[in-house]
């Protein structure tokens, strides 16, 4: 049997949530779980909040637009899951949408939008990628919701980076050497860190130069092959957590 019930119904809601507690669902989510999903008085789902772990609650009271729910049994504790930072240059539209998905279904617990010397997209919807952040972790059992910072560029990013937290730099022109002992060597399992995936274009000269002088940076490549920056996102978190993350196990 599954660890996991993966068909079961679960809903990211943003109130506290304890044995007892009701639950007032925004008028969006009474639709989604009414309309869409067709529950009913009395049927259960499952909740979380990114802070008070996950839960079983009842339908209770509907009614055309409205719905609450009564928090019924405690399922998972709280976890805090791996401290990685996610910095990434911004892409358009669905892109970016699937990169922040899948991100977050890595393991990423911060977002950070970087604007680089060749980023495509110079605005950011920080909503809309709270929304896919929120629709993985209800898809994917995850029981955080990762943090979206504002765009930042990327001196700045570098000029305040922390002493303790290791920058996984992606870079084209790093040996091809082996990725997962150059990341084990650096840091311990569970050590604060991050990674940060460039434009389509790549960093330019200066850029790079200035990652290679800031003493937390690491430079990996991600093997012979050109890679697009949402499917690099993907290989690179992977290399991460199966190297110093949650999957070394």
């Amino acid at each position: 049997m599954s660890r996991y019930d993966f068909a079961a119904q679960r809903l990211f809601v943003d109130a506290p949530l304890a044995n007892g507690a009701r639950v007032i669902l925004s008028r969006e989510q009474a639709n989604y779980l009414l309309n869409v999903l067709r529950l009913a008085a009395g049927d259960s789902v499952i909740i979380f909040n990114g802070r008070d772990g996950e839960w079983r609650a009842v339908v209770a009271d509907t009614g055309r637009k409205a719905a609450s729910l009564d928090v019924a049994e405690a399922l998972r504790a709280q976890e805090a899951g791996p401290d990685i930072h996610y910095l990434f240059a911004p892409l358009k539209h669905a892109r970016l949408d699937y990169m922040v998905q899948k991100a977050v279904e890595m393991g990423a617990a911060r977002l950070r939008p970087v604007l680089t010397r060749r980023t495509q997209a110079q605005r950011v919807n920080l909503e809309r990628m709270r929304a896919n952040v929120i629709e993985a972790a209800e898809q994917c059992g995850i029981l955080t919701i990762a943090d979206i910072e504002e765009p930042l560029s990327l001196e700045k990013a570098l000029a305040q980076w922390p002493q303790d937290r290791l920058l996984v730099f992606c870079d084209e022109d790093a040996p091809m050497a082996d990725p997962v002992a150059a990341l084990r060597q650096r840091a311990s399992p569970g050590a604060p860190m991050a990674v940060l995936i460039g434009p389509e274009g790549g960093f330019d000269p200066a850029e790079r130069a200035l990652l290679m002088r800031t003493e937390q940076t690491l430079a990996i490549s991600l093997g012979p092959r050109i890679l697009r920056a949402d499917t690099a996102a993907v290989a690179a978190l992977a290399l991460v957590q199966a190297a110093v993350g949650d999957n070394r196990n």
